[in-house]
């Protein structure tokens, strides 16, 4: 409406000078198509780059919103089950496995490091490779020395990832060098059982103890050796001694034959 008006009122204005329609009517009247375009041109050239403007805000800020895709899914999912034993060392486990199409490295952060440590506390996984990493906590003592399995722990870990090629050996100065990729994959909280009552939390925990414990002493036993059998030490000596006395046989043997 805007451009409408300024048009009517430019019309006008141009019919209030009939001298300078007469003297140049051709120039006068592209004169007066071009000025009424420019400012409709104008507000186009505007409204377009307005449009973008606020089309590429809009998209940044969705992106902002939208949560990262992970690349880890790990099991449990949110929390970390440690049998409550005031005064030892807890155990818990937490299944980790690469859901992506790439190499990840993960690596374990904790509020409490001084009483929790991760092993593994990193590494990296190929596409669908996955591992039990177990967790260590030491239970504090109840100020009132009594056990309390529904307490409240202030511990948390956290579990990050970094997309990584092949081959790349895992050191955790990644995480410093590419601080801007590094993705939090869960923040999980503590969570304490009661060791003398069976739970579907608590069997699964020790399933997956008993999976972590396995696989580390897989680990430890030497590789099998699938070369061709070391003769022993007997064997050998036995077999060039019966050499020997087969070329002392056959030597007096030509020795009789010559006289």
């Amino acid at each position: 409406m805007a451009i409408a008006d300024n048009h009517h009122r430019n019309h006008h204005k141009w019919r209030l000078c009939p001298l300078w329609q007469s003297a140049t009517p051709s120039s006068s009247a592209s004169s007066t198509q071009n000025l009424n375009n420019q400012p409709q041109n104008h507000s186009q050239q505007n409204g377009v780059a307005a449009s973008g403007t606020r089309s590429s805000t809009v998209s940044s800020v969705a992106r902002s919103l939208l949560p990262a895709r992970r690349r880890l899914r790990l099991d449990p999912s949110n929390n970390l089950y440690f049998p409550y034993e005031p005064g030892k060392q807890g155990r818990s486990a937490v299944r980790i496995r690469n859901s992506s199409k790439s190499h990840v490295a993960f690596k374990f952060q904790t509020t409490a490091p001084k009483s929790c440590y991760m092993r593994p506390p990193g590494g990296i996984l190929a596409p669908g490779e996955g591992l039990v990493a177990t967790v260590f906590k030491f239970m504090e003592q109840p100020e009132n020395n009594e056990k309390h399995i529904n307490q409240k722990s202030k511990v948390k870990f956290k579990i990050v990832s970094l997309k990584v090629k092949e081959g790349t050996d895992y050191v955790p100065e990644l995480f410093d060098e590419q601080r801007d990729q590094v993705v939090v994959e869960r923040i999980l909280r503590v969570v304490f059982l009661d060791p003398e009552r069976s739970t579907p939390a608590l069997e699964k925990l020790k399933r997956q103890l008993a999976e972590a414990d396995a696989a580390i002493e897989t680990r430890k036993k030497p590789p099998a050796d699938t070369g061709p059998p070391v003769v022993g030490e007997g064997l050998v000596i036995d077999e060039w001694k019966e050499r020997r006395e087969k070329y002392l046989a056959r030597q007096q043997v030509e020795a009789v034959d010559s006289v």
